[in-house]
């Protein structure tokens, strides 16, 4: 194969920019003079990237339409809402440009974070580390019993991907019913797929609803007034898709209401929320600020999945997490 470009505008720390500088050799790397803040950040426009056979980042949707050279790109995040446009699909399927993300990547950090939320909810952890009681205390029976278990409780999973499929995995010891929501049943699921025009039944029935939906036009605001309304009373509200999925109205006056018995957020919109945001007055209301995907070897990792494409790509294999 003959040497190929490849513009990578993620700002990797030095161990992660070495390792994908020195794997790709003898073929050419090309790094912007500004790079992306964080793997969630529009670059901005870059001459260079004309000169690109792959992206590598979160490459500027005018720069990806100019190029003539262009012929994969690899989002560094899971989320890819600004190329998730039908006309964007269109081009890069008329052009015959491959894309994929690194869903893949951040599979197993949020799923870790979204089952310490249900734990945390289930354990009561908010409260019981501000308490200071001993077992003589009046008060301390009824903090002890307000815990509740997993075990065969329902769950709800909205966008059915790489985390969804893992989630399941892991749920699966405590015996719970689960059922899931996804754009486009494919038959592989290892889990029931309720259809919107069932899907007010299955929210009524869901002690956890789990929110993994991508933001497009489909998806925006997807749960609002009339959808929490639907929810079962005192059940737990979970956000590790995108904060622009959900009417934060709606959602806070389903807290207030006692309608939701808590919603745990790693996703909100804006991010962050101001100091003053109504959500931010609930005690029942928690939230992270969008660090579900981030760990230690994050960054190593996504030059891993990068490099283990490119070296399908080299061969002419099927790519990993393609979406386009």
């Amino acid at each position: 194969m003959k040497e190929l470009s490849i513009f990578c505008d993620t700002n990797l720390p030095h161990i992660a920019q070495t390792l994908l500088k020195e794997s790709v050799v003898p073929h050419k790397i090309i790094f912007p003079t500004k790079p992306s803040l964080s793997l969630l950040t529009n670059a901005d426009p870059d001459p260079d990237f004309l000169l690109a056979d792959i992206a590598f980042g979160q490459p500027n949707i005018n720069d990806i339409l100019n190029s003539k050279k262009l012929k994969w790109i690899q989002i560094s995040s899971a989320g890819f809402t600004r190329y998730d446009t039908e006309e964007f699909r269109n081009e890069m399927k008329s052009r015959g440009i491959i894309v994929t993300n690194s869903s893949t990547v951040f599979t197993e950090s949020c799923v870790e974070h979204v089952f310490a939320f249900m734990l945390s909810q289930q354990r009561q952890l908010s409260n019981a580390l501000k308490a200071n009681m001993g077992n003589t205390d009046p008060e301390w029976p009824r903090f002890r019993h307000s815990a509740k278990l997993l075990t065969n409780q329902n769950v709800l999973i909205l966008g059915y991907g790489s985390i969804a499929i893992r989630l399941v995995e892991v749920l699966k010891p405590f015996a719970m019913k689960i059922a899931g929501v996804r754009r486009k049943t494919r038959g592989n699921e290892s889990i029931p797929i309720v259809g919107l025009e069932d899907l007010p039944g299955a929210l009524g029935e869901a002690d956890h609803i789990i929110n993994i939906l991508p933001d497009n036009s489909e998806s925006k605001y997807f749960f609002n007034d009339k959808r929490f309304q639907n929810c079962k009373p005192g059940s737990v509200f979970y956000n590790i898709g995108r904060g622009a999925t959900v009417d934060q109205s709606a959602l806070y006056d389903s807290l207030k209401s006692g309608r939701l018995a808590a919603a745990w957020l790693d996703v909100t919109e804006p991010e962050p929320l101001p100091d003053n945001h109504p959500l931010r007055t609930l005690e029942n209301c928690f939230i992270t600020p969008h660090v579900a995907g981030g760990y230690q070897e994050e960054f190593t990792d996504l030059v891993r999945h990068f490099l283990e494409n490119f070296r399908r790509y080299e061969k002419g294999e099927d790519l990993l997490d393609r979406i386009i």
